[in-house]
């Protein structure tokens, strides 16, 4: 058990019998009544945020979330498969647990795997990914100037805003976090 008193961003906690990762918290002591905390959590299972607020000193579970390092092998229809680095023990995550993830992800890239009590509840990428650009419109000599940006399609289908001189083929560094451009690998 912990105090709410001793929240931090990125803290996973079980409220209800819900799995929550603390997003953002405020502590409050108004001129009059008792202090509480403000929190925002992100439900763990199903994505969504939620604010919720405790009284001050109040004790809440710290969940033990499990990180084991694996590798993305293949898609199996709406499965996709993963493998242990150390056991070579392969999991199955469904598609609909890491569809924001999987616009990052390419075969043979290692990945962290997050449990609960054998309960398999996502992946967590890198900060960066390196993937190559399938298609974009091709870029124009004396264009720079303007500092301006194009659509790009990655090889995995995610669609970033890169600048002008980025061509077809180019492999670029991509910010996992805002799907966003970063610079050319």
């Amino acid at each position: 058990m912990i105090s709410v008193n001793d929240f931090r961003t990125g803290l996973t906690i079980v409220v209800d019998g819900q799995l929550y990762r603390v997003l953002d918290f405020q502590h409050v002591k108004p001129g009059k009544g008792a202090a509480f905390v403000r929190s925002k959590l992100r439900n763990l299972r199903n994505g969504s945020v939620n604010e919720k607020t405790f009284r001050a000193g109040e004790k809440v579970e710290k969940a033990q979330i499990d990180n084991r390092k694996m590798q993305y092998l293949y898609a199996q229809g709406d499965e996709h498969v993963f493998m242990d680095l150390e056991s070579y023990e392969q999991t199955e995550l469904a598609s609909a647990a890491i569809e924001y993830e999987l616009k990052f992800l390419k075969e043979n890239m290692e990945v962290h795997i997050q449990s609960y009590q054998s309960e398999m509840l996502g992946i967590e990428l890198p900060n960066t990914v390196e993937l190559e650009v399938a298609e974009t419109e091709p870029g124009i000599k004396g264009d720079t100037a303007s500092g301006g940006t194009k659509p790009a399609t990655l090889e995995t289908g995610l669609i970033v805003q890169v600048p002008f001189f980025v061509n077809q083929g180019d492999k670029l560094i991509i910010n996992t976090e805002e799907a966003s451009y970063v610079s050319r690998a």
